[in-house]
């Protein structure tokens, strides 16, 4: 069975390129960074390259570079690093974030709040667009840190990221944005878009699982979560992933090239194509965030009188692997936050599918999805008593 992968925004294959690069690190090369013989020194240097790798592709300076385990780690350093907790002589901070975020800012948000760290939850659009007076109406004296993801990895919508950290600093509050899905997707210039804190996961853009970084503006203190060594400036003690590293290195210069090159417009075209393609050929078929601006590889599709669940396993079946929702709440069974926030009814949010493109997806695996969506559906909507209902409604 020919089997096409679709959840790109769930984790992305390795590069050849890049499992290329990374390989000498477990064997001839495996030198300790922090060595000042000539094996470390070696390993230094391929930190720091690939530092100036990720750098590039962020338009940051190399020491604001910050080399995490993922997004999740690097989310978490960006809020815990830079927020004060409520104590008996200090009254604490003020966090805002989103209701669209990923778990690794809403939970982490959930544990400053216990901790005594003030948060406020902004609502999106119907679009699923954090609009930039929403922000302002909820800034307070005391809001030091405003955490707004540039791009939303269930529905691709992109954040107005520039208009929203204006806001912030006009406050004297700092900005973080979770770019996990917008990196490799999206150009980045932190200092144009006046960003404070960007998170970056290199599995989301062909890098190996487990590794990640946090831009830190210069001049800007952060806690650090890990004690330990004085790895990555104090900021992250522990012996440097050097493979993972390497990998994340080369990954960041693919996607630059990538990027330069417009690699993104065939990939938005193929999205186009599936999306259309199924709107024609499927009945009663809806975009989740249509309207609002989306990375090129994502759409979430609505299909009326189905379980999500039902519909990811068929296809599934079939050899074509599609997501419900974040990957991160794999066996969940609510509904999507994402889409709940939106403004969408349970029911919809629970019959809704998303579609990630890779930039590996070709046009035969797009046309194969398109020649099975329609027989899957029709087969499940046969056996949906709700769909039969609809179809015995007149018009």
């Amino acid at each position: 069975m020919r089997r096409v992968y679709l959840d790109a925004n769930a984790t992305t294959q390795v590069l050849p390129e890049v499992l290329e690069t990374m390989l000498p690190f477990y064997t001839q090369r495996f030198g300790n960074a922090s060595s000042i013989h000539q094996p470390g020194q070696q390993a230094r240097a391929a930190v720091e390259q690939a530092r100036n790798a990720v750098a590039a592709l962020l338009k940051c300076r190399a020491a604001e570079v910050v080399f995490t385990s993922g997004g999740t780690e690097s989310d978490n350093l960006a809020l815990f690093g830079t927020l004060q907790v409520a104590t008996e002589i200090n009254r604490g901070d003020h966090l805002i974030t989103s209701a669209i975020e990923h778990h690794a800012i809403l939970n982490a948000a959930e544990e400053l709040e216990r901790r005594g760290v003030e948060v406020t939850i902004l609502r999106p659009d119907s679009a699923g667009v954090i609009q930039p007076e929403t922000l302002r109406s909820a800034m307070r004296e005391n809001t030091r840190l405003v955490s707004i993801m540039m791009a939303n990895n269930e529905t691709g919508v992109i954040q107005p990221i520039k208009e929203l950290a204006a806001i912030a600093h006009e406050g004297n509050a700092l900005f973080h944005t979770d770019a996990v899905q917008a990196a490799g997707k999206l150009a980045i210039d932190v200092k144009a878009l006046g960003v404070d804190l960007l998170s970056i996961s290199g599995h989301k853009m062909y890098a190996p699982q487990g590794t990640g970084a946090l831009y830190v503006r210069r001049g800007l203190h952060l806690r650090p979560l890990l004690y330990g060594g004085s790895h990555e400036r104090q900021r992250r003690a522990g012996t440097e992933n050097l493979p993972g590293i390497a990998g994340l290195g080369r990954a960041a210069e693919i996607a630059r090239g990538f990027l330069e090159s417009g690699g993104t417009a065939e990939l938005a075209r193929l999205r186009d194509k599936l999306e259309a393609g199924i709107l024609a050929s499927v009945p009663q078929v809806e975009v989740n965030g249509a309207g609002a601006e989306r990375v090129v590889n994502t759409t979430n599709l609505y299909f009326a009188h189905l379980e999500a669940e039902a519909l990811v396993i068929a296809m599934d079946l079939k050899g074509v692997a599609v997501s419900g929702g974040s990957a991160c709440q794999s066996g969940a069974t609510d509904p999507s936050h994402v889409l709940l926030a939106m403004g969408l009814s349970p029911e919809r949010s629970r019959a809704s599918i998303r579609f990630s493109l890779s930039r590996t997806t070709t046009e035969e695996e797009i046309d194969a999805v398109l020649a099975v969506v329609p027989e899957v559906v029709a087969r499940l909507r046969s056996l949906s008593p709700a769909w039969q209902q609809a179809l015995a409604v007149p018009a």
